[in-house]
């Protein structure tokens, strides 16, 4: 019944740290998707070599640069040939693109009033002509991201409650198998608490060899996708790793804390004759 029961409970709280792992990969594809939203600040000719390193500076330590690349008008040409596959070099007798900077914005700053602050700080700087970004995609994000993410905690919610819940009636179908014990232990004169405590301290390391089993599982499941398809579905940071552990075995701990509490105390307080009814 033990074995039984540490597999049911590691099986859920696998459940339960696939949860966090989706919640932390959705987390990540959207700041990576925020930080492909880059500006390009383009220059005027009359910019001198001073003026560029002074806003490749500014870059540096701007807080909503995530990374500026600076591309030369000459660098510029050589992809748009390579793109193209044309040089308008040759018909226009000059290099008609200018020097720029890409500029990778941080997550928290891609969005639409964020980037035209950014422009409106920029605009400020003579030598620069212009600046662009992907006005659809920021608008796109702007739109849909809040509800993505909504959506992802809501089913998160549902299915942590289910968790709970399977827990719960697996630790009390273990403590059911123990009902008479109980009833003995109350007979020789013990105590509601020291009946309690074997159970409870029982169904905790019970909880804790589950959430081990269960982190070994979620582990292989992250080592096999990415055996097979090449890709980490989270990034196995120490944070992260932290964060799907602390979430397995806190779960497994509490949840079968409080159901073995409660499941135990509803047999100290029963009659004899009802443990036969049931």
């Amino acid at each position: 019944m033990y074995l039984t029961t540490t597999i049911s409970v590691a099986l859920v709280l696998y459940l339960i740290g696939m949860e966090a792992v989706v919640l932390l990969s959705a987390h990540q594809l959207i700041q990576k998707v925020k930080e492909n939203v880059a500006l390009t600040v383009i220059l005027k000719d009359n910019a001198t070599t001073q003026q560029i390193n002074d806003l490749d500076s500014l870059f540096t330590d701007a807080p909503y640069c995530h990374e500026a690349c600076f591309i030369s008008k000459e660098q510029a040409l050589q992809e748009h040939i390579e793109t193209l596959g044309e040089d308008p070099q040759k018909f226009l007798g000059y290099n008609p693109l200018s020097n720029s900077f890409e500029v990778s914005l941080n997550a928290d700053y891609a969005q639409q009033d964020s980037i035209e602050g950014i422009e409106s700080e920029l605009a400020n700087f003579s030598y620069i002509d212009k600046i662009t970004h992907p006005k659809e995609i920021v608008s796109l994000l702007d739109m849909h991201v809040g509800e993505i993410s909504l959506i992802l905690i809501i089913v998160a919610l549902l299915l942590l409650f289910i968790s709970i819940a399977l827990i719960v009636n697996t630790v009390r179908l273990h403590v059911y198998s123990k009902r008479f014990i109980i009833n003995t232990m109350r007979l020789v004169g013990a105590t509601p608490w020291v009946i309690r405590a074997p159970f409870v301290k029982r169904n905790v390391l019970l909880g804790f060899e589950a959430g081990i089993c269960a982190l070994i599982v979620i582990v292989g499941t992250l080592y096999y996708v990415h055996s097979r398809l090449g890709v980490w579905l989270v990034d196995l940071t120490w944070s992260n790793v932290l964060f799907i552990t602390l979430i397995v075995l806190c779960s497994g701990e509490l949840i079968t804390l409080i159901a073995s509490f409660f499941a135990t105390d509803r047999y100290v307080r029963m009659k004899i004759d009802k443990m036969y009814e049931i």
